[in-house]
């Protein structure tokens, strides 16, 4: 735990209770062990989309769909949200979440390499977010600047990844903390790395 669990469970304790539809997925990935963001790190999804009125957005990497639905609820009507996962299993039974949650309208579903598949969408987004494979993070560093708009942002779940970034020794560790010293001497990005779960960076295009 990167944070101390009693502070962890005391912050999860104050949260609204969840909807049917995000209390179930949030059972099902402590069940199947499908590391889901959890509702502390949504809820700052769902405040960065309403505070800066994003309406177009895409998320890299989304197993079945937990984020994908908190973005498309924050973004509202006339949102145009992007779900990518590699597993067409995944991306079936987040298509049944979304028609539950009623956001199907606002989410466009790709399945593949989430990369690739934002390659094949153009145009600037107001927001994206990052949570692919870690040893993937290098990459999509390189790639996603240029398709965030001006005043946009780029927030990317697990920097801390474990406290593995103190001693990395993985390639995904390695990845992660290459992936955060790049980000932080990226002069087109203004950024911060906020110690909530596993750590989320949250980054300004300048």
């Amino acid at each position: 735990m990167i944070v101390n669990p009693e502070i962890e469970r005391y912050m999860l304790g104050l949260l609204p209770l969840r909807d049917e539809v995000l209390a179930e997925m949030e059972e099902v990935a402590a069940r199947r062990n499908v590391p889901i963001i959890g509702p502390t790190v949504a809820r700052i999804l769902a405040q960065l989309v309403m505070a800066t009125g994003a309406k177009r957005i895409f998320e890299l990497g989304s197993a079945f769909g937990y984020s994908t639905i908190w973005l498309a609820r924050a973004a509202g009507k006339n949102a145009e949200v992007h779900y990518t996962d590699g597993s067409p299993d995944n991306a079936r039974e987040a298509q049944r979440y979304f028609d539950r949650a009623g956001v199907s309208s606002v989410i466009q579903v790709h399945v593949g390499d989430a990369l690739a598949s934002l390659a094949q969408v153009r145009g600037e987004f107001d927001l994206i977010f990052n949570d692919v494979d870690k040893e993937g993070y290098p990459l999509v560093l390189e790639t996603v600047p240029p398709r965030l708009k001006t005043g946009g942002l780029f927030v990317t779940d697990n920097t801390l990844w474990h406290e593995a970034i103190l001693n990395p020794r993985e390639p995904s560790d390695k990845a992660v903390a290459n992936f955060n010293q790049k980000l932080y001497n990226l002069s087109q990005f203004f950024t911060t790395l906020l110690p909530i779960r596993d750590g989320v960076c949250v980054s300004l295009k300048l």
